[in-house]
């Protein structure tokens, strides 16, 4: 199923537009273009198409396709493939491509070895790599090609991928049919990776045809045994139909059960909200089967993360302050790494948040504030707190009588911050829990100071 021209590539579209370098390195410039081929680093996830351009590239007429794997090749591999790629060019008129996959793994002095092919055009290297090419790939090199990022695939883009390998002759040539269910299935597990997704095609697709191999039995009426009708009928009436992939066979295949979880529907939110009252009542360990079951159905992580935030500050507040630090870290960490590691970050969080002393005052607080201000309660702001910088401000009253804190015993005077109707409004009441214990002493003692009793 690998594409045989840059137009059957499935997904990578912010990379294949008209003119782009990509398509002028496949020999699809605009006609009297003489743009040199340049060489290239592929950076992206595995499943992306990184191999398949590089080989729909040396698909162009006059080119010599040469594959190494920095796993196995070494220094002697590269030079020899140079060597060739100069007589080559000097003899034949042709061009070697040279793909080599995982460069990142070639160390300093392997990499400097690729550095007089590329930059004397002996060879035009395309070089894909998983890891940031700005930590891997020796600056030299990479000064010397162009970057192209590819992005994970979609869930359209696998399933397209999906229905045309069931349908084209270098597929499954219409063998089998794959229910809605099975699909989606397998849509899923694919992750954003294409060699995956037809890999678990294939497979349930085998263990379909080997559950229906037995033939149709006929069902003709008015046959008869021994007629040219009669064979005709019986020939036809064992016809093999494609068999049907289910579910079921989905599942068999690559042993991993389906998740009922629609990202768009109840599921999505079903899930979600028993995660956050499983943290909000300490049941850490239902808090990990929740968060387990929404990034083994492919939730976005960057979507768990944000509700741990939002816990973090409703349910866990003041009582432990470090809880929403942690989130927010959390949060930070999973843009920067990804899954499949982002689990680890975000099972931290879950752990920290949902063994954590409980408190919503804070959001209590917040909330009750908000009611008075809707209420039209609060009107106006204390002569004394207004700005004073402004030139008439003074004859305005404004600033007179304002007390500096800092100027007084323990940083704290004694003197109206809330409009009139609100001064003696508590809207935060802080837990005997956790931190908030210190914080009830405290804020009693902060409140009798300023209010003057």
């Amino acid at each position: 199923m690998r594409p045989r021209s840059l137009d059957e590539v499935v997904g990578q579209q912010h990379l294949l537009g008209r003119g782009s370098p990509l398509r002028t390195l496949a020999g699809e410039q605009d006609p009297g273009a003489h743009a040199a081929p340049s060489s290239v680093i592929l950076w992206g996830p595995p499943g992306t198409g990184k191999t398949t351009l590089a080989h729909v590239i040396a698909r162009g007429r006059g080119r010599t396709f040469v594959e190494l794997s920095a796993v196995t090749a070494g220094v002697k591999d590269v030079r020899r493939v140079m060597d060739e790629a100069l007589t080559a060019r000097d003899l034949y008129r042709r061009t070697t491509i040279l793909f080599l996959d995982e460069i990142h793994r070639f160390n300093k002095a392997q990499q400097d070895a690729l550095l007089p092919g590329v930059e004397n055009g002996w060879v035009v290297l395309i070089a894909a790599t998983t890891e940031n090419p700005s930590f891997s790939v020796v600056s030299p090199l990479l000064s010397r090609s162009l970057l192209q990022t590819l992005r994970p695939l979609d869930e359209a883009d696998i399933r397209g991928l999906l229905q045309r390998a069931v349908e084209d002759e270098r597929g499954l040539a219409g063998s089998v049919e794959v229910s809605q269910e099975a699909l989606d299935h397998l849509v899923r597990l694919a992750a954003g990776d294409a060699r995956r997704g037809l890999t678990a095609l294939e497979a349930a697709a085998g263990v379909a045809r080997s559950e229906q191999a037995t033939p149709v039995e006929g069902s003709a009426e008015g046959s008869v045994e021994g007629s040219v009708e009669g064979e005709e009928a019986e020939d036809a009436d064992t016809e093999v139909l494609p068999a049907l992939v289910t579910l079921e066979h989905a599942e068999k295949a690559v042993d991993v059960a389906a998740l009922r979880y629609d990202r768009a529907g109840d599921q999505h939110y079903d899930v979600a909200s028993a995660f956050i009252k499983s943290l909000r009542g300490s049941d850490v360990d239902a808090a990990l089967h929740y968060l387990a079951r929404m990034l083994e159905a492919g939730e976005d992580p960057r979507f768990v993360a944000r509700r741990l935030m939002i816990s973090a500050a409703e349910d866990v507040g003041m009582a432990d302050p470090t809880a929403l630090q942690t989130a927010v870290a959390a949060a930070q960490a999973v843009q920067l790494v990804g899954m499949p590691e982002a689990r680890l970050i975000l099972a931290e969080a879950v752990v920290h948040i949902a063994t954590a002393p409980k408190s919503n005052a804070a959001y209590n607080g917040i909330n009750a504030a908000v009611a008075d201000v809707r209420a039209g309660r609060g009107q106006g702001i204390p002569a004394h707190l207004r700005d004073a910088h402004y030139p008439g401000a003074a004859q305005l009253g404004h600033g007179k009588g304002y007390t500096y804190s800092h100027n007084e015993p323990h940083g704290i005077a004694a003197q109206q911050y809330a409009p009139d109707d609100l001064a003696e409004r508590n809207y935060y009441e802080p837990t005997d829990r956790g931190m908030e214990r210190d914080i009830a002493s405290r804020l009693s003692r902060l409140r009798r100071i300023i209010r003057g009793k």
